[in-house]
Formats: C-alpha cells, structure tokens, sequence
C-alpha cells in the first residue's frame, strides 16, 4: 500500500482527506486505483493520457516527469505527492501581491554590483 499525499485544492474530491491509501507498481496504476475510488479525480489528475499539465506527481521527492512519468515505479510503502502546477502571477521585480512593480534598482551608488554585461 502506498500513502498518496492530497493537496487541499484537490481534498474535496477524497472526502477531506489529507492522505490517501493507494495501490499499483506504477504511478499510471495508483492514479487509476484513486480514480477509480474518487472518479472526480480523473479530470484533475489525467489529459491525453499523461499527467494533466497543471498538477505534479513526486514519489519519494522525485518529480515523476524527470524520471518515466506514468510508467514510475512505485514501491510499497513509498510516499506519493500530488501537488498543482502553479501559473501566472508577479513579474520579474514584483513581490507577490504587489499592485505594481518595484522601482528599478540603482547601481551607480556601489552598494549592489551591476548585472554581468551591464
């Protein structure tokens, strides 16, 4: 048995559950055993069948996409995390909530080295 982690986004689909026991040899068969328990999950979790672009699979810390994606092996006892893609936000210089960007930085009065090439 495997314990799969469930981002809050997701937990209204698992019944609130923070953990999820799953079962499977590979993250494919684990996310069609959850799919199967919680069919909600199926349009969050999976698109052209591969891991739908806005959620991430890490088993044991290990982002599935830089390993075999579905195909990972999952061992018994192993930790799976699903966790949502995150998108847009601040631009380059501006704190998150920001209203609006920062003033650019000076570099004439020494306390910051310029930009290489600058």
């Amino acid at each position: 048995m495997t314990s799969v982690r469930i981002p809050p986004t997701l937990r209204e689909e698992v019944g609130g559950a923070r953990e999820v026991p799953a079962e499977g040899d590979t993250v494919r068969e684990l996310l069609d055993d959850l799919m199967g328990r919680f069919p909600s999950l199926r349009r969050q979790l999976v698109e052209n069948d591969d891991i739908a672009p806005f959620v991430n699979v890490y088993v044991e810390g290990e982002d599935v996409r830089t390993r075999e994606g579905l195909d990972t092996e999952v061992r018994p006892g192993s930790t799976v995390i699903l966790l949502p893609a995150m998108a847009g936000g601040a631009q380059l210089g501006e704190p998150p909530g920001s209203p609006r960007p920062l003033p650019p930085v000076r570099y004439a009065d020494g306390r910051l080295p310029p930009p290489a090439g600058g």
